[in-house]
């Protein structure tokens, strides 16, 4: 026990000493500079966080992301005759690696598909789910993009072409449990991509509705164009 108390009352000194030496003068040059400095911490004993990407650029250095859906607002199309329809205006944007799982994020995705953007930031206010607000905010700087890079005159007439999601990084951990044993975790992020595009969105986005009588007349046409194989 006497070795323990003679430990802390030279920790408890040392500093004195020095306080004493600085006020004295008679401090050496290294001495000083080893007062002055913070201690150096090793930075690979403390553990970081994965947010802001610190710890994904140290796990791998190369894999920045995906980069081919941005490429397309750099497309450059050949120039249209005079009685050509106008050629649509469009924007390309994502969101990469949110902390969200992409099976989750599809349904928001597969929401506002084929919506003006007013109403899908409108409806996407009422959304009660972690991933609504980054696709709100996606939308939101691809509207701003819209204006501000691709000459498009209202912002209002934009519609949702196309949204869909992406896998992103996957980190895997361990989560402790009872007796001794562990089970395994794994913390999923997710890449959203939108494209928007200049005009008033189409009446039917998917296919078109059908009448009980046009999906019988198109289910007979199938069943007379039928074939045998090999047959004359």
């Amino acid at each position: 026990m006497h070795k323990v108390i003679r430990q802390m009352t030279q920790l408890r000194l040392q500093p004195l000493q020095g306080a004493a030496l600085l006020k004295t003068g008679d401090t050496p040059a290294p001495m000083l500079s080893q007062l002055s400095s913070p201690p150096a911490f090793n930075q690979k004993s403390i553990h970081t966080g994965a947010a802001g990407g610190i710890l994904c650029a140290k796990w791998n250095k190369h894999n920045y992301g995906p980069r081919k859906w941005l490429e397309y607002n750099k497309t450059v199309h050949p120039p249209q005759e005079t009685d050509e329809e106008p050629r649509k205006a469009y924007v390309c944007h994502m969101r990469s690696n949110i902390k969200y799982s992409p099976d989750k994020m599809w349904y928001i995705a597969a929401f506002v598909r084929g919506m003006s953007v007013d109403e899908a930031l409108k409806q996407l206010n009422f959304v009660l789910k972690k991933g609504a607000t980054d696709v709100k905010e996606t939308i939101l700087e691809a509207q701003e993009m819209a204006v501000q890079r691709h000459n498009v005159e209202y912002k209002s007439n934009l519609w949702i072409a196309e949204s869909f999601v992406g896998k992103g990084r996957v980190f895997k951990g361990m989560r402790r449990h009872a007796r001794g044993r562990f089970g395994h975790v794994e913390y999923k992020h997710c890449h959203y991509f939108v494209r928007l595009e200049e005009g008033e969105p189409p009446k039917h986005y998917y296919q078109e509705p059908q009448t009980p009588e046009q999906q019988y007349e198109h289910w007979l046409e199938q069943m007379r164009s039928r074939k045998i194989i090999n047959s004359l």
